[in-house]
């Protein structure tokens, strides 16, 4: 049987629902293909949304029209803002959620959007005519007709999972591994590698004394994930579940080190790459010899369940060795599971092949988002999907007006939807993984961002609703609300900006909040930019002031949000502006395209290595050109010259 669409999405993990969800609210007809409708977004190891950067990168998808945090909100057991102590640059939203709750919440979402369907089934192979995809077949003998596929098979793709010496086939614990895709792909020039994650141990909660614990709460207040004032959790109705923290000790770490001879780590049975920043137990015991403990949390899987998640005893060793090493533990000295830890092992596809768009350079109308690029992490899979999605919507709406003449839509005037690296993480993300590639599983982190202050979780929104709302994803709802809050963050920063203070009339205050009295008069813009001056505490203090905020804010649900964000553009002016400056000059770069006019290998100013990156990757940009490891500065000036002439 055939059926015909104009987007194909190939799996219904994290990247594959954002990607087919985008499609489809721009208008394209788009099937979701996923083995299991009862896996939707599956969260496969912790069940937790968000954290250092990966918050970021979820709000970015907010931001854009995308649903990650609307389900997370919904889903919530317990929310914690990271970071705190430190600057916004690095403020870090994350959520434990329901496990369960969250697949049924995101299929929901997804079959009340029109233009998608979804379909069961396992997809067996590309169809690919002249280099230019065509669609897929699946195992049920059906034929999926398509304009775009987009690929977001996660751990699937020849999949195999490692507990000690035992080898089972399979994309994650119960599941089947998609053992004949990769080929399909490869045989086309697409490079494929293998890369390993691994997921914990399951722990039934009933066997664990947690009295022996440390008891970790959820925040408090008004944050959340999503920007929609209609999916804002009263704290109230917020399970907050807590968390709870314990350690390794030595005689876990003893019995830990006699398996590891069993370990598919390091007897050889696992070749591929590990993830960096999420190591295994035997990987700390390995790399941290001199270190007698180390810390664990023990996660709630979901409101009424049992189950909790291990987070920090990610392992492959042999389940009787977890399950001794654990017992060691005082709160697990009873400890019951429900199953062991294991590793896996996964083909992915270079992403150097991949233009910005996430469309392959190689096939056609062919894209790749998520774990198949690379990456490891919900947040990075979502963030990658839906700009798939939007770039795929894109490419259909150009076909159809080839097919249709002048009467089709043309979204984003037929350009590719890219974010560059200082409009969001999501820029950042895709710009190392198309420019620099990988060698081993990619983790978003605030580091990544040299323009981190510009890329606040706060103000995902004032930089990414405008161009989604452009493109038509963004309801107009969601621009509304964005605008609405500008205009009061506006309101507010102009008024400290030119409100005077009486060091007469302002100083019994200061001193009742431990700060230094005023010598001389002073904007209140000024005085907020001491620590210990924030709006809420000052504003009582200065009538005018509280006047002023109950007249811009009125009755708004986002009054604590909206304080949040101007104090942190007041306290933060100078450092933004600077970064901008600095951003603003990058772009200039950006905007020198080098595509096509070079040629790379008899150019013989530049360095042997230079020539070789360059030819493989053919960047876009200068700018591009500069970020790709083995070009150096000289290398960059010379090709400016170059292109002077």
């Amino acid at each position: 049987m055939i059926f015909n669409y104009d987007v194909v999405v190939v799996g219904a993990g994290h990247a594959g629902c954002e990607a087919a969800a985008a499609a489809a609210n721009l208008g394209a007809r788009t099937c979701l293909i996923t083995m299991d409708m009862n896996k939707i977004a599956q969260m496969s190891c912790n069940p937790a949304i968000g954290g250092i950067a990966k918050g970021q990168i979820v709000r970015e998808i907010d931001a854009l029209g995308g649903y990650t945090g609307i389900v997370t909100d919904r889903c919530s057991l317990q929310f914690r803002m990271l970071n705190l102590s430190k600057g916004p640059a690095v403020w870090s939203p994350r959520s434990q959620c329901d496990r369960a709750k969250f697949i049924w919440t995101w299929r929901e979402v997804l079959e009340n959007i029109p233009n998608l369907q979804i379909w069961q089934d396992q997809v067996r192979s590309l169809i690919v005519e002249n280099q230019t995809v065509q669609g897929v077949e699946t195992y049920y003998g059906a034929t999926f007709r398509a304009k775009c596929v987009i690929i977001t098979a996660g751990t699937f793709l020849n999949g195999l999972m490692h507990i000690g010496r035992v080898k089972i086939p399979g994309g994650r614990c119960a599941e089947s591994a998609s053992l004949e895709l990769t080929e399909s792909i490869t045989k086309y020039g697409i490079r494929a590698g293998r890369m390993k994650t691994g997921t914990p141990v399951r722990i039934d909660k009933r066997s664990v004394d947690f009295s022996l614990m440390e008891k970790q709460d959820g925040d408090h207040d008004f944050h959340k994930f999503s920007y929609l004032p209609t999916e804002r959790t009263a704290v109230s109705e917020r399970n907050n579940l807590p968390c709870w923290i314990c350690y390794t000790n030595t005689d876990v770490h003893e019995v830990l080190r006699s398996g590891l001879p069993d370990s598919p780590l390091y007897n050889g049975q696992i070749q591929s790459i590990g993830p960096r920043y999420c190591p295994s137990i035997e990987t700390k015991l390995h790399t941290f010899p001199d270190k007698d403990e180390h810390m664990l949390f023990l996660e709630p899987e979901g409101e009424t369940t049992n189950e909790m998640y291990l987070n920090g005893f990610s392992s492959s060793l042999p389940m009787e060795i977890q399950l001794t090493a654990l017992r060691k533990i005082p709160a697990f000295k009873n400890l019951e599971v429900y199953r062991p830890g294991y590793a896996i092992e996964y083909d992915f596809f270079d992403p150097t092949q991949l233009k910005h768009s996430l469309e392959s350079k190689v096939v056609k109308n062919l894209f790749f988002a998520g774990q198949v690029n690379g990456t490891t992490g919900y947040e990075e899979a979502g963030g990658q999907g839906i700009i798939a999605g939007i770039n795929s919507a894109i490419n259909c709406s150009i076909m159809n007006r080839s097919e249709g003449g002048e009467s089709g839509a043309l979204l984003n005037n037929g350009e590719p939807f890219i974010l560059g690296r200082n409009e969001a993480y999501i820029g950042v993300l895709i710009d190392d993984l198309v420019t620099k590639g990988v060698d081993e599983p990619y983790r978003m982190f605030t580091s990544r961002a040299e323009y981190r202050i510009l890329l606040r979780q706060d103000d995902a929104d004032m930089r990414l609703t405008p161009r989604s709302y452009e493109l038509g994803l963004a309801s107009e709802e969601r621009y509304q609300l964005m605008q609405t809050k500008k205009e009061k963050i506006d309101a507010i920063t102009e008024f400290v900006a030119n409100f005077s203070l009486k060091p007469s009339l302002i100083n019994p205050a200061l001193e009742e909040l431990g700060t230094t009295p005023l010598r001389q008069g002073c904007k209140l813009e000024e005085l907020l930019g001491r620590p210990q001056i924030n709006i809420n505490n000052i504003a009582p203090h200065i009538d005018t002031f509280r006047k002023e905020l109950d007249r811009i804010l009125g009755d708004d649900p986002r009054r604590e949000e909206i304080i949040e964000a101007a104090e942190i553009q007041i306290k933060y002016k100078g450092y933004i502006y600077r970064e901008q400056q600095m951003a603003d000059k990058m772009i200039r770069l950006e905007n020198i395209k080098i595509l096509g006019k070079f040629d790379y290998p008899n150019m013989t100013q530049i360095s042997i290595e230079a020539r070789q990156k360059l030819q493989a990757i053919q960047p876009v940009t200068l700018a591009q050109a500069s970020r790709i490891p083995g070009v150096s500065p000289s290398d960059i000036n010379i090709m400016l010259v170059l292109m002077g002439r």
